[in-house]
Order: structure tokens, then C-alpha cells, then sequence
């Protein structure tokens, strides 16, 4: 058993938001988390917290609320709710759950960084809570997939493993599933953020030696209790995302489902995330469109230096990485009579810029493409792949004209070095 005692602004929150396992339509209905950001801004701008309101002073200074989503009278039965709550705690802490409050020291900090008022007011959990805080790799992807795609997911999740890097996932069934069995089989540690039934999952036979061990963690924003909602499952995904340094989707389906909304919002809203999509066996027209939306193509394998490999291609979007550069390529094509030094930039430019294009040529693309797709000008990419080619590092295919990573020169070229 988990001795976990709840600091007074968490019972507060727990008050205010929990259904207790209950039908939420009961009344009172507890806040929603738009009508907690709106009493939390009240009570900091009013220098007081959450816990205040438990105090015998509490009732009086709930009467000052101006707000116009929040009903006095709610949040005073709201508040009454103390026997409820006890016996919840006692309940979630026989199973061995804990609560973290967004005010508790070890709510993990990525979520309020990355989500400010998004983050969750409350989250229910079981296991290690410190995985909460080490970030690296979401994997996520489709309920439905066939057999090649989830051993894909589990090789991924197994090299992950190796190289310590740790696993998010949603804890759904098929690739969820798969990418956080994956890493847990081989030793490794996951977080599985869930959008129904914690306290099932805590004892599923799966996951319970790896609960114990210390090598998984189970979270959710929702009851313990709650079963499946597809509002709930949808509005987790950002909790994965703003978990992760970085996200890969296994497969997505074209402008519907999960996956399609939780890659589109962190493609578009968490600029520290870098989403990368799948092309094994073959890029899907879900991930295609992801692609061309912003995200990066995962690197094909075998994956020699996997955290390095993320880390090369996630540099590759920062904008200071190519605009300063292709200033002095710009200058060199223009004048003939450059100096020499600029023109020892331009090649130090293109062996820095080189890995980059061959992670992203695992599969054949046209110039226009990659050159959107790493947000450089069309002709200095072309410059760069017609370097490339001339040098073997890469081939170039006719109707379409497109290219693609010369695998035996670069295979040779790992075991000669």
C-alpha cells in the first residue's frame, strides 16, 4: 500500500473537480477544467490558494466571487463533499493510486510548461512517480493495425531500451499497447496515460510486475472508475504529447480518429515537440498528410544511434540552423569571385547538412519535397542533392524524378570508419 497523504490544496481541487466515481449529470456537478482556470485565476489574483477555501473563513470568501461561470452555491456543496472525499481516498490508496494536485511539488512540470491552463487540475497515478518527469519518446498510433506494424512498434520501443530512451504511449489496444509492452519486455521503463479505467489497468497481469518494479507508471486526468468516452480519449492525447520530447506515429488514418487529432494539435500548438511519422513498410496516407502538415519522417532501419539521430533531425527545423548558412551559399552562387572562405563554408555546410537529407531519404523523394520538408530554398537543395548524387551518396530515379539514400555506399562507409 501507497502511503500517500494529500496536501491541502490537492483535497481542495479534489473537492472542487471529482466525481468520486459517480454519474457526472449528479449534482452538484463538479467544475470542469475551464471553470477551475476560472476560480484559480480569481484566487491568484486574490494572492490565495486553493486550500484556503477549506477554512472556516472559506464560505465568507466564496461570497466575493465575481465570476461569471461560477455559481457560489455550487462551489459551497462542492466543498461539503468531505466524507466523499475520505472515502475515496482510503479506496485509491488500498489499491496503492496516488493524486497530484497542479500545485504538488511533483506534478510534472512539462505539462504546465508546455499546456499552461490546459494541464489537468488533478492527475490519478500508480507507480513510479518520477518516470513523470523524464520525458523522451511517445509512440502511438492506431487501434487497428496489422502484424507488421506493431513488431515494428515493439522493435522501436526495444532499441528505445537500449539507448535508455524512455516510452509514453495511451495504453490502447494495438499500437499503445504494443509500444509499451515493447519497452517494458526488454527491460526498459514506459508511461501509459490513460483516458478510462485506471484501477483495472493497475491490475492487469501485464503490467502489475512492472508497476511494482518501478518501471512503469499509469496516469489519468479522469475518475479511476470511469469507463471509456471517446471525448476523454481524445482530450488525453495532449497529455502524451506535452509528456514526450518527441513523438512518433506508427499510423494514422486520414482527418478523423486519436491519432489524427493528437499529432495534428501537438504539429501545430507544442513547438518543443517534434513529431515524426512512421514509413515502414510504406508511409501511410494518414502519416503522408502529417508530414506535409510539419512533421519528420522517422529514421528507417537499423537504428545505430537512435537519440542521435532524433536529436540531428530535430535541429534540422530550427530556423537559425539554415537561414545564416544559406546566406553565404546564396552569396556564393551569386559571385563567382567569392572569396575563399566563403566557399570553405559552403562545404562545411554541406557535409553538416548531408546526415539530414539521407534521414530523410530512407524512402524516394522529389527535390520540392525535401526541401519544403526541411524549409530551405528549392535551389540550394538542388544543389546539395546534385552534390550528393555526384559524390554516391545518394541516387537519382527517373519518372518521377526523385532520390534516395544509396544504402550500399553508406553501409560500407559505417564499417570502413
Amino acid at each position: 500500500m501507497l502511503n500517500h497523504v494529500l496536501s491541502p490544496d490537492t483535497q481542495a481541487i479534489l473537492l472542487l473537480c471529482a466525481s468520486f466515481g459517480q454519474n457526472r449529470k449528479i449534482e452538484p456537478q463538479p467544475l470542469t477544467l475551464s471553470e477551475y482556470n476560472s476560480l484559480a485565476n480569481w484566487l491568484l489574483n486574490n494572492q490565495m490558494r486553493p486550500a484556503d477555501l477549506l477554512e472556516s473563513s472559506g464560505e465568507k470568501l466564496l461570497q466575493n466571487i465575481n465570476e461569471s461561470k461560477l455559481d457560489v452555491d455550487r462551489l459551497s456543496a462542492l466543498l461539503e463533499r468531505g466524507v466523499m472525499l475520505s472515502l475515496a481516498v482510503e479506496k485509491w490508496t488500498n489499491k496503492g493510486l496516488w493524486v497530484l494536485g497542479r500545485g504538488d511539488a511533483k506534478y510534472p512540470k512539462s505539462l504546465k510548461k508546455k499546456l499552461k491552463h490546459s494541464a489537468p487540475a488533478i492527475l490519478y497515478g500508480i507507480g513510479n512517480i518520477n518516470l513523470l518527469s523524464m520525458g523522451d519518446l511517445a509512440i502511438v498510433g492506431s487501434r487497428d493495425v496489422n502484424e507488421e506494424k506493431l513488431n515494428y512498434t515493439q522493435r522501436v520501443a526495444k532499441q528505445s531500451d537500449l539507448e535508455g530512451i524512455q516510452v509514453i504511449s495511451g495504453g490502447a489496444r494495438g499500437v499503445d499497447k504494443a509500444a509499451m509492452l515493447g519497452a517494458l519486455q526488454a527491460g526498459g521503463t514506459s508511461v501509459g496515460v490513460l483516458a478510462n479505467s485506471l484501477n483495472k489497468a493497475s491490475v492487469d497481469a501485464e503490467y502489475r510486475s512492472s508497476i511494482k518494479e518501478g518501471r512503469l507508471t499509469l496516469i489519468s486526468s479522469y475518475d479511476p472508475d470511469a469507463g471509456f468516452n471517446v471525448g476523454n480519449a481524445m482530450g488525453r492525447n495532449k497529455y502524451i504529447y506535452a509528456l514526450c520530447n518527441y513523438a512518433l506515429v506508427i499510423d494514422s488514418s486520414v482527418g478523423k480518429g486519436g491519432t489524427w487529432a493528437g499529432a495534428v494539435e501537438a504539429i501545430s500548438k507544442l513547438d518543443n515537440v517534434t513529431v515524426f511519422v512512421s514509413m515502414h513498410p510504406t508511409i501511410s496516407k494518414g502519416n503522408q498528410q502529417l508530414h506535409d502538415k510539419g512533421a519528420k519522417f522517422f529514421p528507417s532501419e537499423p537504428w545505430n544511434d537512435l537519440k542521435q539521430l532524433l536529436k540531428s533531425i530535430t535541429s534540422s527545423i530550427e530556423p537559425s540552423v539554415f537561414t545564416k548558412k544559406t546566406q553565404s551559399d546564396k552569396l556564393i552562387a551569386s559571385n563567382t569571385n567569392a572569396p575563399q572562405e566563403n566557399l570553405s563554408s559552403s562545404k562545411d555546410i554541406y557535409e553538416a547538412v548531408l546526415p539530414i537529407i539521407l534521414n530523410h531519404l530512407q524512402q524516394p523523394l522529389d527535390a520540392k519535397t525535401l526541401a519544403k520538408s526541411l524549409n530551405v530554398r528549392l535551389s540550394q537543395m538542388q544543389d546539395w542533392l546534385n552534390k550528393a548524387v555526384e559524390d554516391g551518396k545518394i541516387k537519382k530515379t527517373k519518372k518521377p524524378v526523385t532520390y534516395i539514400i544509396n544504402n550500399s555506399v553508406t553501409q560500407l562507409s559505417m564499417f570502413c570508419n
